[in-house]
C-alpha cells in the first residue's frame, strides 16, 4: 500500500505548473466543440469579469465541515437534480428543493445523533456528460444526426439543428441562473424559511399508504414526534448544542463539466493563498471524466475548494492513490471526497478494495446510491428502483463497518415536487405510473414522499445501536 501511495506521489510530481488554464492542453473527455472559437473566447472573458457565486471563506466553512465528516463528527446530505434546467429557475422549484433538504436533514440529525451538513445539487448543476456525442432520430422519416443535448450551459434540448449547436451565451446564461437560485436560497435561509421545529407540517401522507407496514408506519410517526419534541426540550434547557442542530447552512455543488465555465470563474482572493473555483462550493469529477492525465483532473488539482470524484465499479485502489495524490497532495483533511455510485450488484465484491486503499490518504467517503442502478425500460424509458437503491445503501453501511472506514454522507439525485421517475417507495409506483408526471430531462429522481421516505429509513438504518 505504502509503494502505491508513493507511486502516486511520484504521478503528482510529474504534472508540473499548474494554472487555471493548464487543462486546455490535456485530453479533454466529453469535449464540447463549439464552432465559433471567438465567441467562445468573448463569452469567457465576460464570466472572467463577473462577480464570483459563492465566497473563499464559504468554501473554507465547508472543507471545515467535510473533514469533521471524515472524522466521524458530521454527516454530509447531498441531493438535488440530475440536471436543472434553466426553465425551473423558479420560486416554487427552488423551494421544494430546500424544503425537502432541509427535512430530510432534521429526520437524519434525530436518527445519527451527529450534525448534519446539507448541500444541495443546485445553482450549476447545468451541465451533462453523455455516452455519446451526437444523437440520432428519425426526422420526416430520414434519419438526423445532431449533437447529443449535454445540458442547459451547453446547448438547448429541442431536437433541430440550432437548439443543439453549442451556444457560448449559455455559459453567462448559466451564471446569471445561478446567481439568482442561489440568491433566493441565501434568503430563504435567512429569512427563517421552513420552522424545522414543526415537522407536524410536513406532507407525511405516504405513511398513511396501505403498501407501508403497519410497524414501520408507527415507527416513522414516532420519530417525527420524538424529533420536534426533542428540539423543543434542548432549547428550553438553553443548551449550546442545539445551535448546531438547528443552524441552517445549504452550500452548492454541481459537476464541473464544463472547464470554460469553471476556470473562468477561478482566481485568487485577497489573505488567501492559491486558487478558488468561485461556481460553487464543492464541486465534483464525474466518472467519465477522472482520467488521471486528463482535463479535468488537470483543473481541479489547482483549486483549494473541496473536489467530489465518483468512483463507479470499475475503479481500482489504484485509481483511488492516484487521483489523491494529484486532487490532494497535501493530504488534508476535507479536501478529497470520494463518491461511490458502484450498483447494488457491484457494491459487496468493489468497495472493499476501494475502501482499503483509501486508509493510505486523507478522504471522505459518500454513496450514491442511484446512478449505478439506473434502468432502460423497452419503452426506451430510464427509471431506478427505491428498493435497489435502499438495498446499495446498506450494503455499503455494512461494507464500511466491517473495513473500519467512516460512511460519510449520502448522494441523491431528487426533487421536492410530485414526480413520478423512480418506482417502488411506499407510493409502490410502478412502471406504469412513470408516464404520469415524468419531468426530468436526463436522469430519474426521488419525488418529495420518495425522499422524505429514504430519509427515515437512513436514520433507522444509521442510528446508534
Amino acid at each position: 500500500m505504502t509503494a502505491l501511495r508513493t507511486e502516486g506521489a511520484k504521478l503528482g510530481e510529474r504534472r508540473g505548473d499548474w494554472s487555471p488554464a493548464s487543462w486546455r492542453s490535456r485530453p479533454h473527455a466529453q469535449e464540447v466543440r463549439y464552432p465559433d472559437a471567438a465567441a467562445l473566447e468573448g463569452a469567457v472573458a465576460r464570466l472572467s469579469a463577473l462577480p464570483p457565486l459563492v465566497t473563499s471563506w464559504e468554501i473554507e466553512r465547508l472543507r471545515s465541515l467535510l473533514a469533521d465528516a471524515e472524522a466521524g463528527k458530521r454527516f454530509i446530505l447531498q441531493g438535488g437534480d440530475c440536471a436543472e434546467s434553466f426553465a425551473d429557475c423558479k420560486p416554487r422549484v427552488v423551494t421544494d428543493k430546500l424544503k425537502i433538504l432541509l427535512q430530510m436533514s432534521m429526520v437524519l440529525v434525530h436518527g445519527l445523533e451527529k450534525p448534519v451538513t446539507r448541500i444541495g445539487r443546485f445553482a450549476g448543476q447545468y451541465a451533462k456528460p453523455r455516452s455519446s456525442a451526437t444523437e440520432t432520430r428519425t426526422v420526416g422519416g430520414a434519419p438526423a444526426t445532431l449533437p447529443s443535448y449535454f445540458g442547459d450551459l451547453v446547448n438547448r434540448p429541442a431536437f433541430d439543428a440550432a437548439s443543439r449547436t453549442p451556444d457560448p451565451e449559455l455559459l453567462l446564461s448559466g451564471y446569471t441562473h445561478a446567481a439568482m437560485t442561489l440568491n433566493f436560497v441565501r434568503a430563504l435561509v435567512d429569512g427563517g424559511f421552513a420552522d424545522l421545529h414543526h415537522p407536524e407540517y410536513w406532507d407525511l401522507s405516504f405513511l398513511r399508504h396501505a403498501g407501508l407496514a403497519p410497524g414501520l408506519r408507527e415507527e416513522y410517526e414516532r420519530l417525527c414526534r420524538n424529533l420536534a419534541d426533542g428540539l423543543r426540550f434542548m432549547e428550553a434547557l438553553g443548551e449550546k448544542t442545539v445551535d448546531d442542530l438547528t443552524r441552517v447552512e445549504v452550500f452548492s455543488s454541481h459537476e464541473g463539466l464544463s472547464l470554460w465555465y469553471e476556470s473562468a470563474q477561478t482566481r485568487r482572493v485577497p489573505r488567501r493563498d492559491g486558487f478558488y473555483d468561485l461556481t460553487c462550493h464543492l464541486p465534483w469529477i464525474g466518472e467519465r471524466t477522472r482520467d488521471i492525465d486528463g482535463a479535468h483532473v488537470e483543473f481541479f488539482r489547482g483549486v483549494r475548494n473541496p473536489v467530489g470524484v465518483k468512483l463507479s465499479a470499475l475503479a481500482t485502489p489504484g485509481d483511488v492513490l492516484d487521483l489523491a495524490a494529484a486532487l490532494n497532495p497535501a493530504n488534508e483533511p476535507g479536501k478529497l471526497v470520494f463518491i461511490a455510485r458502484l450498483g447494488r450488484a457491484n457494491v459487496e465484491a468493489a468497495l472493499p478494495r476501494l475502501l482499503e486503499a483509501s486508509k493510505a490518504v486523507r478522504c471522505l467517503w459518500v454513496c450514491d446510491p442511484m446512478h449505478g442502478n439506473t434502468r432502460t425500460l423497452a419503452s426506451g424509458v430510464k427509471t431506478r428502483s427505491f428498493d435497489d437503491i435502499m438495498a446499495e445503501l446498506t450494503l455499503a453501511h455494512a461494507v464500511h463497518q466491517r473495513a473500519g472506514v467512516v460512511l460519510g454522507g449520502v448522494h441523491f439525485e431528487l426533487t421536492g415536487q410530485d414526480v413520478t421517475e423512480c418506482v417502488g417507495g411506499a407510493q409502490r409506483l410502478g412502471e406504469r405510473d412513470l408516464a404520469t408526471n415524468y419531468a426530468s430531462a436526463c436522469d430519474p429522481r426521488l419525488n418529495y414522499h420518495q425522499s422524505l421516505e429514504m430519509a427515515f429509513l437512513l436514520a433507522r438504518l444509521f442510528a446508534k445501536p
